[in-house]
């Protein structure tokens, strides 16, 4: 038997469709886990199993978050790790990830989630590349499960040590042929293909400075044969782009190219540094970027050419990337972030609210290679956020309430709703009890860093 949901009255309603419509007094009719009918109030139903008044709210399609660190929500604000760029800032903390546990990755996993989902986020990836000490991605998987998030669950992986030349020590790197098994375990246990899934598997090594070529080639092999995406880190600084150079006498998106790792199923976190013909080279292949404005200015790496990449047809999307290099995962925070870093970069018009917005939303789709999330719209799945203008921080934003979520400050949803199912309401998960697992957290994080003294 099926259920439905209403979300009507809205003061705006963004529906990212083809037209771009922003409907007042909209509303969305939703029946099971997908959007039925969108449009005036007046026109769509007055009765359903469950109603949800939206008439203080702006409403918009579900953020989606396209790159992230999850278990580093237990290492923010590390004192060691506070300055210094990407290599540096690596370099400290993978003596503490050394002792990451199954339960700092459950735990942290809920954590990340739930403060990604409190600001509008409904649909995340996940890079997990450090397994010590027992630890699975299923640990991640199955933290998803219980909270409620739409989740792109990325198997990463480092086999390249310090002894191998690369940069982390070897006692947190992998052997090939072990990472390869357990990543076609977990496609084959986990992936969904289908049209609304809620877990999906992604084939992801870390980075050129941390696997082999031959790891690159393989993961790119396994990933076309199950039809999976591929993810990875790519042109994040000036170093990256050198040791690239160094090692393999590319450029780094020579490089990706050269292991397959181009196409609408590959998408790439940062390319902060990607020149003109790597950017070329992605639009002409359609290859993603995951851009994570608030962690590339925390690290010193530069403002990523974002305005170039989407004028030349590069799809981007929005990563809020670990909290141990941004120490936030607000991804409506993110999205504000991403329009004033581009005016920085490129000029006062070189990012609008909206636009932003897009990225955060259709953008996000693309990079994931979904068609089913990102708008509101019949047939899409049910994700949906919804912003209350009457607090503090939209005082006097009467004007274009729509732009207002992205200029003033980042506010956190009043309610939730992830494939069709109330995820947040007044402002509280509905699907955890927070607090306990907060101060679970952070006991965790205080007994992580114990740890590594």
């Amino acid at each position: 038997m099926s259920t439905t949901l209403l979300i009507r009255n809205a003061r705006f309603l963004v529906t990212m469709d083809e037209q771009r419509r922003e409907i007042a007094d909209g509303a969305v009719f939703i029946r099971d886990n997908v959007i039925e009918q969108v449009g005036p109030s007046a026109a769509l139903p007055h009765s359903a199993d469950q109603i949800i008044d939206a008439s203080r709210h702006v409403v918009i399609p579900g953020l989606i978050n396209t790159h992230h660190h999850m278990y580093q929500s237990l290492t923010r604000v590390i004192p060691a790790a506070q300055n210094g760029e990407l290599f540096n800032w690596l370099s400290n903390l993978y003596p503490i990830w050394a002792n990451l546990t199954p339960e700092m990755i459950h735990v942290s996993t809920l954590t990340a989630m739930a403060e990604l989902m409190l600001s509008g986020c409904t649909t995340s990836s996940d890079h997990l590349y450090i397994y010590p000490n027992g630890c699975r991605l299923d640990d991640s998987i199955e933290a998803a499960g219980k909270i409620g998030m739409r989740f792109h669950a990325a198997r990463g992986s480092m086999s390249v040590g310090q002894s191998q030349g690369g940069l982390p020590p070897d006692r947190v790197v992998e052997r090939e042929e072990a990472i390869l098994r357990d990543t076609q375990r977990l496609i084959e246990t986990y992936h969904d293909g289908s049209r609304h899934a809620m877990q999906r598997i992604v084939v992801a090594p870390c980075s050129p400075f941390s696997v082999s070529r031959d790891l690159m080639r393989e993961s790119a092999a396994m990933a076309r044969h199950f039809d999976v995406s591929l993810h990875t880190h790519l042109a994040e600084n000036v170093n990256d782009i050198a040791y690239s150079r160094e090692k393999f006498n590319m450029t780094p998106a020579e490089y990706a190219e050269d292991c397959g790792w181009v196409g609408h199923d590959v998408w790439h976190a940062h390319c902060v540094q990607l020149d003109a013909d790597g950017i070329a080279l992605f639009a002409r292949t359609g290859t993603g970027v995951a851009h994570c404005p608030c962690s590339n200015m925390r690290l010193a790496s530069g403002i990523a050419p974002i305005r170039r990449m989407i004028d030349a047809g590069v799809p981007v999307g929005l990563g809020v990337d670990g909290s141990a290099s941004n120490d936030s995962a607000h991804m409506l925070g993110e999205v504000r972030q991403a329009m004033l870093l581009q005016r920085v970069g490129f000029g006062p018009d070189a990012m609008t609210a909206r636009q932003a917005l897009e990225i955060a939303t259709l953008g996000g789709a693309k990079v994931l290679n979904r068609d089913d999330i990102g708008a509101l719209k019949p047939g899409m799945s049910a994700d949906i956020a919804m912003f209350r203008l009457d607090q503090i921080g939209f005082g006097g934003a009467v004007h274009d309430p729509v732009a207002a979520l992205v200029f003033c400050t980042p506010a956190n949803v009043d309610c939730s709703v992830i494939n069709g199912r109330v995820v947040v309401r007044d402002g509280q998960c509905t699907t955890i009890e927070l607090g306990a697992v907060l101060e679970r957290h952070n006991n965790l994080a205080h007994d992580l860093a114990e740890l590594a003294q």
